[in-house]
C-alpha cells in the first residue's frame, strides 16, 4: 500500500497561532514524513479562512522538492475552477522537472462557497463545466505538450508548454470525487478516485464500484487503486487514543461545518450539488454528534494494531487503496501530532506498506 501525508495549514482549533506557525509546524511534519518513510505529501488548495490555507500547492511543493529527496509530490488537490488550465499544465511541468518526476497531479472542483466567493468573476454553479473543461485541456497538454481550448469557459490558443512535459502522468492523476458525476468524471480522465474517510464504507462502496466500471468502459483497462485520506490518531493507549481522536476529530469536524456549510440549504439552488444537498438533509437529522460518530468509524485511529486492522477490514470491503494520512489537525498539539505519527511509521507504516496494491479489485 502507498502511504502519503496530506498538508492541511488549518488554524482552526489553535486559538493562540500565528500563520507563521501553522506553517512551521506542516513544515515540520512534512520533513518527518520523508524521513519516516512516507510514500507522498499531498498539501491541499485552500483559500482565506482558518480552516485550511495553502492558496498555490505547487509552490509550497516546488519548495519541497528542493528541500526532499525521495518522496513524491502531490496536489490534494488543485482546484480546477479557480485556476486557468494554461498556468496550471505549466506549473505541473515546471515542477515535475525541478522534483526528477516526483509529481503526482491531483485535481478537484471546490465545494465551500464561502470560497468562491472570493474569486470574481466565477460562479460556484459553473464549478462542473469549469472542471471538466479546464481538467481534459490540462491532461491533454502534460500528455502531449501543447494547450488549446475551444470551450466556453477557457478559450485558448494552441501554444506549448515549456518546459515541456517529458514523463507520462497517466498513473500519477487523481481526482477528488464525492458526488456521482464527480465520479464519471474521474473515471473519465483515467483519475485515481479520491475519497475522505467521512463515511461508511459499506455506503462508499457503491461509488467506488462505479468508477471502476466506469474506468474499465472509458479505458479498456483495470482501475488503479482509489486513495482514501484519514485523520489519524495514534497511541499505545487504546483508552488515551479514543478519547483524544473523539476531541480532536470533533473540532476539524466543527471546522467542516463552519467552513462549507454542510448543513445548509443552499446546496439545493447551486447547479451540480445536488448529491451535496441530498446530504445536508440527512446530516440535518443525524445532528452534530451522529456527524461525528460516521466520522469516526470511518477513520483510522487507535492503536496502531487497531488502526491496521481497520485498514484491513477496508481492504477487505473495497480492496486495494492507496492512503493519505493526516496528523495535524483540530488543534492537536504539535509535539503530540508528531508522536501520533512516529508511533504510526513505527508500527503501521512497514506492515501496511507489504500489502499487495496489484491483488484483484
Amino acid at each position: 500500500m502507498d502511504v502519503g501525508m496530506q498538508m492541511v495549514f488549518a488554524r482552526w482549533g489553535w486559538p493562540d497561532h500565528s500563520d507563521d506557525d501553522v506553517a512551521a509546524e506542516e513544515l515540520r511534519l512534512a520533513l518527518l514524513a520523508e524521513e519516516l518513510g512516507f510514500d507522498c505529501l499531498w498539501p491541499a488548495e485552500h483559500h482565506f479562512f482558518d480552516y485550511s490555507f495553502c492558496p498555490d500547492n505547487t509552490q509550497l511543493l516546488a519548495y519541497l522538492a528542493g528541500v526532499t529527496e525521495r518522496i513524491d509530490l502531490g496536489t490534494a488537490a488543485v482546484i480546477m475552477p479557480w485556476n486557468e488550465p494554461v498556468r496550471v499544465a505549466e506549473r505541473i511541468s515546471l515542477l515535475d522537472q525541478l522534483s526528477g518526476g516526483r509529481v503526482r497531479f491531483g485535481m478537484g472542483r471546490g465545494l465551500s462557497r464561502r470560497e468562491y466567493a472570493g474569486f470574481r468573476g466565477i460562479e460556484m454553479d459553473e464549478s462542473r463545466g469549469r472542471f471538466d473543461e479546464g481538467a481534459t485541456m490540462v491532461l491533454d497538454a502534460l500528455r502531449t505538450g501543447w494547450i488549446e481550448g475551444d470551450g466556453p469557459y477557457y478559450p485558448q490558443e494552441r501554444v506549448q508548454i515549456r518546459p515541456a512535459p517529458s514523463r507520462d502522468f497517466a498513473d500519477r492523476t487523481y481526482a477528488v470525487a464525492s458526488s456521482d458525476d464527480s465520479v464519471e468524471s474521474a473515471a473519465r480522465l483515467r483519475a485515481r478516485m479520491v475519497m475522505f474517510a467521512d463515511r461508511s464504507w459499506t455506503a462508499r462502496l457503491p461509488s467506488i464500484e462505479r468508477w471502476r466500471s466506469l474506468y474499465r468502459e472509458y479505458h479498456g483497462e483495470e482501475p488503479p487503486p482509489p486513495m482514501t485520506a484519514d485523520f489519524v490518531y495514534c497511541h499505545a493507549d487504546a483508552d488515551v487514543a479514543a478519547e483524544r481522536a473523539r476531541t480532536y476529530q470533533a473540532s476539524y469536524l466543527a471546522s467542516v461545518l463552519d467552513h462549507y456549510e454542510v448543513m445548509g440549504d443552499h446546496f439545493a439552488d447551486i447547479e451540480g450539488y445536488e448529491a451535496y444537498a441530498q446530504a445536508a438533509e440527512v446530516l440535518s437529522r443525524i445532528g452534530e454528534s451522529g456527524f461525528l460518530d460516521g466520522f469516526m468509524s470511518a477513520c483510522a485511529h487507535g492503536t496502531p494494531d487497531q488502526i491496521v486492522e481497520t485498514l484491513r477490514q477496508r481492504r477487505e470491503l473495497i480492496g486495494p487503496f492507496e492512503l493519505g494520512t493526516c496528523f495535524r489537525y483540530g488543534g492537536i498539539p504539535i509535539d503530540e501530532a508528531e508522536a501520533s505519527m512516529r508511533l504510526f511509521a513505527t508500527e503501521v507504516l512497514p506492515v501496511v506498506q507489504g500489502w499487495d496494491d496489484t491483488a484483484a479489485n
